[in-house]
């Protein structure tokens, strides 16, 4: 068992702290209540390896999706999902939602073609997050499909196939529309399609021009961004797609610039050179417009979807949103999916990763530092980022998680391992679900 740290070790602690960081000018409290209201978006593919819950006859992964490992448990209903979801919410302080991909429908024993889907196949879904306290998000599933074989889907020179998907985005969008009113906040809707060629395509305009119309007519009808806000996602490659993508981060950012206020970009941790960070690109892209989405991921030697560690990327990318106050103009989602660990451990690995990095830029005397750039004392500025190293982040972090009624420190292991034991296990041993394993 891993040991438990009592409310007042915690709260003693956290004094030291405080004083510690207010020497450097830091407002622990403020930074805390900062911390407490930033939303992190689960999300769903993580719990079952991106199976999804369609009743189809066509493939259920593909596409440039792939999670690799065999770790007992995964989620085999829409039932069985959300009780792991609940789990790792439980285990995560702050404020969470919940991001489905469409390919999560529940449709019953009906087979609904992903261009016919409709707000009532995720009525669960909404009810449950409405119990849960958490609001939804959500995104189109370009992939995993018969009419997707092909490599290419909104960009394919079979009209059929493109049709077929560009009523799947729209589909999608009013899906979302109606997941944005039921939860009184916007749904964050990200389209990513895996449109690409493995080796050396001899025609790169067409597809693009395909693509750019093809998104035109998606985003034609208009909804209003109180219900749902519109985002788009490039990438350099991926599985299938090594040598040529459709959708690369120059397409999108050129096609949201030349139709101002139809939707936002996605920035993806892993979707970039193995040595490029996206940290820089957040104060190019927010001096000109108004949001982004940020998808929280590691990637190891190329867009692998490890799960989200505390690293310097994190870290980096979180100064940089703190320091340009933009908090208030990024949505942040988890993307990652690791088959090969407890995946309600990587869900509350992944999230609590990512608010710690947040902790860490709130707890940065970034106003005295820029007046030390801006005075040209560089010696001191890099040695008091030096000194932020070392003060106790973890009393701070500890603190909120007391707050927030979740385990402190290591203590979150045990929950994890014992709903192992008493409900992932007896399910991979073909427990029929639900019952926690108490049938065997």
């Amino acid at each position: 068992m891993f040991p438990e740290r009592t409310p007042a070790t915690v709260e003693a602690a956290y004094a030291l702290a405080r004083d510690q960081y207010a020497k450097l000018g830091v407002n622990t409290e403020e930074a805390l209540e900062c911390l407490a209201k930033v939303q992190i978006a689960l999300h769903c593919w993580q719990g079952d390896d991106v199976r999804g819950l369609e009743t189809t006859e066509g493939p259920v992964t593909g596409g440039g999706i792939l999670a690799t490992g065999a770790h007992p448990g995964a989620a085999r209903t829409g039932d069985e999902l959300r009780r792991d979801a609940a789990k790792a919410m439980a285990l995560i302080p702050g404020k969470l939602r919940f991001n489905l991909h469409a390919i999560y429908a529940e449709t019953g024993t009906a087979k609904v073609g992903r261009d016919e889907l409709k707000p009532e196949h995720f009525a669960t879904w909404i009810d449950w997050a409405k119990r849960q306290g958490c609001a939804l998000d959500f995104n189109p599933s370009y992939f995993a499909h018969p009419l997707a074989s092909s490599g290419f889907t909104l960009s394919s020179a079979d009209d059929q196939v493109r049709q077929f998907w560009i009523r799947h985005g729209i589909a999608c969008r009013r899906i979302a529309e109606a997941m944005g009113r039921a939860q009184g906040s916007p749904c964050v809707l990200n389209h990513w399609i895996p449109d690409g060629a493995k080796d050396s395509p001899i025609d790169r305009w067409a597809p693009r021009r395909r693509l750019a119309a093809a998104y035109d007519a998606i985003l034609a009808e208009p909804i209003s961004p109180a219900h749902c806000l519109d985002c788009v996602e490039g990438k350099l490659f991926g599985i299938g797609s090594e040598d040529f993508v459709v959708g690369s981060h120059e397409f999108y950012l050129a096609y949201l610039g030349s139709r101002p206020g139809k939707a936002r970009l996605c920035l993806d941790m892993g979707h970039y050179h193995p040595t490029e960070t996206i940290h820089d690109k957040i104060s190019a892209l927010l001096t000109f417009q108004e949001e982004l989405l940020l998808h929280v991921s590691r990637g190891v030697r190329w867009d692998s979807d490890h799960v989200v560690l505390l690293s310097d990327d994190l870290l980096a990318l979180a100064r940089e949103v703190v320091r340009g106050d933009a908090l208030g103009r990024i949505h942040l989602a988890l993307d990652f999916f690791d088959a090969s660990i407890n995946r309600i451990g990587a869900w509350v690995i992944g999230a609590r990763a990512t608010q710690k990095a947040l902790l860490a830029a709130l707890l940065e005397p970034s106003a005295h530092l820029r007046t030390l750039e801006l005075q040209g004392q560089g010696a001191a500025k890099l040695a008091v980022l030096e000194e932020l190293k070392t003060l106790p982040l973890g009393a701070v972090w500890d603190s909120h998680c007391q707050r927030a009624d979740v385990p402190v420190g290591p203590a979150w292991i045990n929950a994890m391992q014992d709903y192992e034991a008493a409900v992932l296990l007896p399910r991979a041993a073909g427990c029929p679900g639900g019952c926690g394993g108490a049938c065997g």
